[in-house]
């Protein structure tokens, strides 16, 4: 195989589960002949491989969510949690003594910060990284939650096993919104698997949030704009009626750099599109409006 594994096979490459070589045909002039595994094959190979040689997250930073009074390990150079996660824990609503999951939990934000919000919601964090539950767990404990927080290390591709269906008022899920090969490929451990989608794709997150929520439950989830329409459509299949929508512009004047959604599962609802949220004024300056603050 060849020295840097990739993430993702690039369109010209093939991996080759016989010869157990990546490169594409053009460089390596010949093949060994037998069955070439299809795009979704590859992927899966790949992500398999790379989680068997992940490293642990060793090398990590102790960050603060102050408003919050939350400390937060995660990885230094790996996937670091943004502004998303803390945009949708505003967006959502989480009712007394609710269940909720987080699906792509990473170092544990967002179960971190709803507990703070209300003291008796029980949140479960499922992420398929090991080394990221590891922290997610560790995280809980450090801040108080291990008796209300519970980490699992699990794909959700195998959400069946996680709990039985209709077990959760809310779940929430900030999940990788690159399709395999496009956006720029990062050369730090982590992020591209929080990302691009791997072994489980945008179908695959609706689906398990789903079948896990309650009838009449709430699905909420922060994903990229040049997916609205497929994303609408895939609820639209799965029968979870879209009931709020919010876009998200860095400054007035810019383009929508992701959006909030919420679904609901089992009932029909009224679309409710609510006002632009705009992150940062002209000078960057952040607006007015800073719900996650709040």
């Amino acid at each position: 195989m060849s020295g840097d594994m990739k993430k993702h096979p690039c369109p010209d490459c093939t991996f080759c589960q016989w010869c157990s070589d990546d490169r594409c045909r053009l460089c390596l002039g010949t093949g060994c002949g037998q069955r070439k595994l299809s795009q979704a094959e590859q992927i899966e190979r790949y992500e398999q491989l790379n989680r068997a040689a992940a490293p642990a997250v060793v090398d990590c930073s102790t960050d603060t969510l102050r408003h919050f009074e939350l400390t937060i390990r995660q990885p230094q150079s790996g996937y670091r949690f943004s502004l998303d996660p803390l945009l949708l824990c505003d967006f959502v609503t989480v009712r007394t003594g609710e269940r909720v999951i987080d699906l792509g939990t990473g170092c544990g934000v967002m179960p971190l910060v709803l507990a703070r919000r209300e003291p008796t919601a029980e949140i479960v964090g499922v992420d398929f990284q090991p080394e990221m539950a590891a922290l997610a767990k560790e995280n809980a404990v450090a801040n108080g939650f291990a008796g209300r927080i519970t980490i699992e290390t699990a794909d959700i591709l195998q959400h069946k096993t996680l709990s039985p269906d209709s077990s959760f008022d809310l779940v929430i899920s900030n999940p990788p919104y690159r399709t395999p090969g496009s956006g720029k490929i990062s050369p730090r451990t982590g992020r591209d698997l929080a990302r691009h989608e791997s072994t489980a794709t945008l179908t695959d997150f609706l689906a398990a949030a789903k079948y896990l929520v309650k009838p009449s439950g709430r699905i909420c989830m922060i994903y990229h704009p040049e997916r609205l329409a497929e994303f609408i459509a895939e609820a639209t299949a799965l029968k979870l009626a879209v009931v709020r929508l919010r876009m998200v512009h860095g400054t007035i004047d810019a383009e929508a750099r992701m959006f909030l959604i919420e679904l609901v599962k089992g009932r029909k609802g009224t679309l409710l599109i609510l006002p632009p949220l705009v992150v940062r004024n002209a000078d960057s300056s952040y607006t007015a409006e800073r719900p996650w603050l709040t």
